[in-house]
C-alpha cells in the first residue's frame, strides 16, 4: 500500500492539512479527488559520484568527531532513539543533531559474508523545507517508509521523504508538516506528549498519550491539528480516594496480530498498572479478511448462543460495531485470502468504550499465587512498556526504574466492552458527515475481581471481565541506583526471535530471553516450566561503575530472510557498533569441570598435527604362518625352498617396504607443512619476545602505581579510622517498614504534589483562556442581536472553578506541611538513635 505526496504544489508551513491521499477512501468522508501523475513519487535520485560499500560501522557518517548537541534540561526523562530502520526497502536513517537533516544510508545484510552489515557511501541527505527549531529525540518510520516522524519535547513534525533535489548542497528537500501544535507545543498549556507512536494497520496515523490522560489518534491524511480520535481516560471513578501514580499515564502500545489484540491500545501508568481499550481503530486502516471472519465466527458462536444475558448484549455491540466498521463482512461467500478489508467510521451514539483495568493477576483456586508477596513486586514507578506476539501468547513487559522488568502474560482473550449510556462527543462538517469523536473512557470497578483457573471457560466469556494477567517472572537488571539515568529504560523486540527482548538503559543494552511460555510452550518436566529468563549484556558502555552521559543515543534490531540478525547502536559521540545476533546460544550457559581435564589430554589438544597417527604407531603387524618342523631341510633350489622364500619376501614387503614408501612420501610432501608450522612457532616466539620487553618497560611504572596505591590504602584507611569515630556512624540502619515508608513518601512527594502543581497550572489556564474569551466577546458584541441568545458562562462556574484552585492549592499546602513533619520525624528519630 502507497501514499502519493505532492510534490508539485507550493504551499506555506502553516497549511494545516498533509499531502496525504489513501487509495480508497472510507465512506461518509469527503472523497478526494484521484491524484494526478505529478503528485507520484519521483524516481530515486541518481547519485552522480560513485558509490562505495563498506563496514556499517566504518561508515563517514558515524566516523566524525564532532560532537553532538546536548538534549534539552524538559528531555532528560525521554526515550532517545536517534535511528530507524525501513524494513522494505532496507535502508536506515539517523538523525543528525548537528546540521539538523536526516542521512539515509542503503544496507546490505550478510553480504558478502553472512556477518557482515554493508551500507553505501556517501549517504543521501534529506533537508526539512521548514527549519526544526527544537532537539529531536525520537524517530520512527511509518510503515511503507513514506514518512519520518521526528519527535522532541517542544515540537512535533512528520517529514516526507520524497522530496526534490536541492542544487545549492546536492540534498534532498522534503515536505515537513507540523501535528498537533495548537494542544501540545502551545505557550498557554503545560500539556506534554508521552509518547508517540505510528499505528501498526496504517500509514498516515499517529497515536500520543499526553500528560492530560488522553489518547489522541492523528489522521495525516485528513487534518493536522485537530485529532480523529480523542479518549479520556478516567482510570479510577470521582470521588473515590486514589494516589497520583494511578492517575499519571507512562506509555501505551497497539497490540498485535492475534484475535481482538489488532484493536487494542494498551496504556500504563506508574504505578505499574495496565489498563486497555478496545476496540480502537484507526480510519482507513487495512486488516485482513481471515483475521475478520474469525472474530466475527467467534462472537456468533461463544457470544449469541450464550446463556448468560450479559454476554449476548456485549456480543451483539460487537457484532455490530464489526458490520458496520467492516460492511463486507456481511458478505461471506465473496471472500478470499487475499481480500483486505479497510474500516469505516462507525461510533455508537448511546456508548462509549470501556477504559478495562487494571489487569489483575491470576489466582490459583482460593488461595493466592504468591504474586504479592515480599521481593515479587517491583520497586520505584513504571518508566516504559512493551506489547510482543509471541505465536499465540501475548506478552506484556514493564520496565521500572529501579531496574527490575516484570514479564507477564494474558491469560485470557481480550473482548471489547462499551458502557451503555455514555454518549461520545461527535465532530461534523458542513455536510454534517463525522470526521472525528471524542469520548470519556471510565474504568468497570466492578470487574476487578481476580479470576479464579478452576473456574470453567465458559462461565466468563464475553461478560466484560478484564482479561487476567499470568506472572511470568521478575528480571532484575541489577543497574546502579545512584544514577541519574537509571530510569531510561527503552525495550525493543527481536525481530528474528521474538521470545528475545533488548533493553537498552544508561550503562548499554541487555538481551533477555524467555524459555517459557504458557501457551506455546512444550514442556516435559517440572523444572522446563518454571525455567526463568536468560540475561546476556550485550554490549556495555560504562566504566567501572560509573555511567558515560547519555551513552546511547539509538538502537534498532535488523534481520534479513536467511535467518541472520544483528543489532546496531549509536553512541553520543556518533559511535556505530554493529554486532551479529545469530550465532548467540538462547541456552543456560554450560558449567564446565575443568578438573576432569588431565595435564595429558590438553598437552594432546595443544601438540600440532605434524606427522600422522598412522606413522608414528609403526609399520603393521603381519602374522606369520608357522613354520613346518621340516622347513631347514628344506633346500632353497627345490620347489618349497622357493615357495617359502617367495612368502617371506611378500610378507617383507608388506609389512616394512610399503611402511617405508609412506613415510618417504609424507616426509617428503610435508616438508613445506612443517617449514610453515616452523615459521609460525618463531613467529609466536617473536611475539612473546616483545610482549616480554613490553612488560620490562611498563614494569618501573607499574610498581609506582602499586605504591601510589598502597599509599592511598593507608589514606584511605586513616580516614575511615577517623570517620568511624564520629557519632554519626553509630546510627542504626532503617528498618524494612520505615524503608518501605521512605520509598513511600518519595513516590508520595515525587507524583503526588507533581500532579497536583500540574492540574493547578492546566485549571489557571483554562481560567486565564476563559476569562480572555469573555472578555474578548463582551467588548466585540456589546448589544445583544434580536433573536439570538447571549451563551455566557454563569457566574457560579467560574466561582466553582475559583474555589476548586484554592481548594487545590490548600491540599497541597497540607501535603507538603505533612511532608515536612514527617522528615523531621525521621531526622528526629536518626538523631535520637
Amino acid at each position: 500500500m502507497k501514499f502519493n505526496f505532492d510534490l508539485t504544489k507550493t504551499e506555506s508551513p502553516s497549511d494545516k492539512q498533509a499531502d496525504l491521499t489513501t487509495p480508497s477512501p472510507p465512506p461518509r468522508r469527503p472523497t478526494p479527488p484521484p491524484p494526478p501523475e505529478s503528485f507520484l513519487p519521483p524516481p530515486p535520485y541518481q547519485q552522480k559520484e560513485e558509490i562505495e560499500w563498506m563496514l556499517l560501522q566504518n561508515h563517514p557518517v558515524f566516523t566524525n568527531t564532532i560532537t553532538t548537541t546536548t538534549s534539552s534540561s524538559n528531555s532528560k526523562n525521554v526515550h532517545k532513539n536517534l535511528i530507524a530502520w525501513d524494513v522494505r526497502a532496507s535502508r536506515l536513517y539517523y538523525w543528525d543533531q548537528n546540521k539538523q537533516c536526516l542521512h539515509r544510508i542503503s544496507i546490505r545484510l550478510g553480504d558478502p559474508e553472512p556477518t557482515n552489515v554493508i551500507a553505501a557511501s556517501p549517504s543521501k541527505v534529506l533537508q526539512s523545507d521548514i527549519p526544526v527549531d527544537f532537539i529531536v529525540d525520537y524517530i520512527s518510520i511509518n510503515k511503507n517508509g513514506s514518512a519520518m516522524l521526528l519527535s522532541g519535547s517542544d515540537g512535533l513534525r512528520v517529514m516526507f521523504l520524497y522530496g526534490k533535489t536541492s542544487n545549492k548542497d546536492n540534498s534532498i528537500i522534503c515536505r515537513t508538516v507540523s501535528v498537533g501544535a495548537p494542544i501540545y507545543f502551545d505557550n498557554s498549556t503545560p500539556i506534554r506528549t508521552l509518547q508517540i507512536s505510528w499505528h501498526p494497520y496504517s500509514d498516515t496515523h499517529l497515536g500520543i498519550l499526553s500528560s492530560d490522560s488522553v489518547f489522541r489518534m492523528y489522521d495525516l491524511s485528513s487534518d493536522l491539528e485537530k485529532p480523529e480520535q480523542e479518549y479520556y481516560l478516567q482510570p479510577v471513578e470521582p470521588g473515590r480516594s486514589h494516589s497520583a501514580a494511578s492517575t499519571c499515564p507512562v506509555g501505551f502500545s497497539f497490540g498485535g496480530e492475534h484475535l481482538w489484540d489488532r484493536f487494542s491500545v494498551f496504556v500504563l501508568f506508574s504505578d505499574g498498572s495496565i489498563y486497555l481499550l478496545c476496540p480502537v481503530v484507526p480510519i482507513g486502516s487495512a486488516y485482513r479478511w481471515e483475521a475478520i471472519v474469525e472474530i466475527y465466527n467467534d462472537a456468533h458462536t461463544f457470544g449469541l448462543k450464550s446463556s448468560n444475558s450479559r454476554a449476548v448484549s456485549n456480543s451483539s455491540l460487537a457484532i455490530a460495531w464489526l458490520e458496520s466498521t467492516f460492511p463486507e463482512i456481511t458478505h461471506q461467500d465473496s471472500g478470499g485470502t487475499s481480500i483486505m478489508l479497510r474500516a469505516q467510521l462507525y461510533v455508537p451514539f448511546d456508548a462509549s468504550l470501556c477504559l478495562q483495568g487494571p489487569l489483575c493477576k491470576v489466582c490459583h483456586g482460593e488461595e493466592d499465587d504468591g504474586f504479592e508477596s515480599q521481593g515479587s513486586k517491583c520497586e520505584g514507578r513504571a518508566v516504559s512498556f512493551l506489547y510482543n506476539s509471541i505465536s499465540k501468547d501475548s506478552v506484556l513487559v514493564t520496565a521500572y526504574s529501579s531496574g527490575q522488568l516484570q514479564i507477564d502474560a494474558l491469560a485470557d482473550e481480550i473482548q471489547p466492552v462499551w458502557i451503555v449510556g455514555s454518549a461520545p462527543r461527535l465532530s461534523v462538517n458542513s455536510h454534517d458527515q463525522i470526521h472525528g469523536f471524542a469520548m470519556i473512557c471510565e474504568s468497570n470497578t466492578d470487574d476487578f475481581s481476580v479470576v479464579k483457573l478452576h473456574q470453567p471457560l465458559d462461565q466468563h466469556v464475553w461478560l466484560g471481565h478484564s482479561p487476567p494477567l499470568l506472572r511470568l517472572a521478575i528480571v532484575d537488571l541489577a543497574l546502579p541506583r545512584h544514577t541519574d539515568s537509571d530510569s531510561l529504560l527503552s525495550l525493543f523486540a527481536d525481530p528474528l526471535i521474538p521470545e528475545r527482548i533488548f533493553c537498552m538503559h544508561g550503562g548499554g543494552v541487555d538481551s533477555i530471553v524467555l524459555h517459557f511460555l504458557p501457551f506455546t510452550s512444550q514442556t516435559t518436566g517440572k523444572d522446563e516450566s518454571v525455567r526463568a529468563p536468560s540475561v546476556y549484556p550485550v554490549f556495555s558502555t560504562c566504566h567501572g561503575h560509573n555511567y558515560l552521559p547519555s551513552p546511547l543515543s539509538g538502537f534498532v534490531a535488523l534481520a534479513d530472510p536467511f535467518g541472520y540478525s544483528w543489532i546496531v547502536g549509536v553512541t553520543s559521540s556518533r559511535e556505530c557498533i554493529v554486532l551479529e545476533t545469530k550465532g548467540w546460544d538462547a541456552r543456560l550457559p554450560h558449567h564446565i569441570d575443568w578438573e576432569k581435564f588431565t595435564s595429558d589430554e590438553v598437552q594432546d589438544v595443544d601438540t600440532p598435527d605434524i606427522i600422522s597417527k598412522e606413522l608414528l604407531s609403526g609399520p603393521k603387524v603381519v602374522l606369520v604362518p608357522q613354520a613346518s618342523p621340516n622347513l631347514r631341510a628344506v633346500t632353497a633350489d627345490s620347489i618349497e625352498g622357493r615357495s617359502a622364500l617367495h612368502q617371506y619376501f611378500k610378507l617383507f614387503q608388506e609389512n616394512y617396504v610399503e611402511y617405508a614408501h609412506k613415510v618417504w612420501f609424507e616426509l617428503k610432501d610435508h616438508g613445506a607443512h612443517l617449514k610453515r608450522i616452523v615459521d609460525d612457532q618463531h613467529g609466536r616466539l617473536g611475539e612473546v619476545h616483545q610482549r616480554l620487553l613490553n612488560i620490562e618497560e611498563k614494569q618501573p611504572k607499574l610498581e609506582n602505581r602499586i605504591n601510589r596505591a598502597v599509599e592511598v590504602n593507608k589514606h584511605l584507611e586513616e580516614r575511615l579510622r577517623t570517620l568511624r569515630n564520629l557519632p554519626g556512624a553509630r546510627k542504626k540502619p532503617l528498618s524494612r517498614s520505615e524503608r518501605e515508608f521512605k520509598a513511600e513518601l518519595d513516590r508520595f512527594t515525587g507524583l503526588e504534589l507533581d500532579a497536583l502543581r500540574s492540574s493547578i497550572e492546566t485549571l489557571s489556564a483554562r481560567l486565564r483562556k476563559h476569562s480572555q474569551s469573555s472578555k474578548s466577546n463582551a467588548s466585540s458584541s456589546p448589544k445583544q442581536m434580536p433573536g439570538r441568545r447571549k451563551n455566557h458562562i454563569p457566574d457560579p462556574q467560574i466561582s466553582d472553578l475559583l474555589s476548586a484552585v484554592k481548594k487545590l492549592s490548600l491540599v497541597n499546602s497540607e501535603n507538603t506541611q505533612k511532608v515536612k513533619l514527617v522528615e523531621s520525624a525521621l531526622q528526629s528519630k536518626e538523631s535520637s538513635t
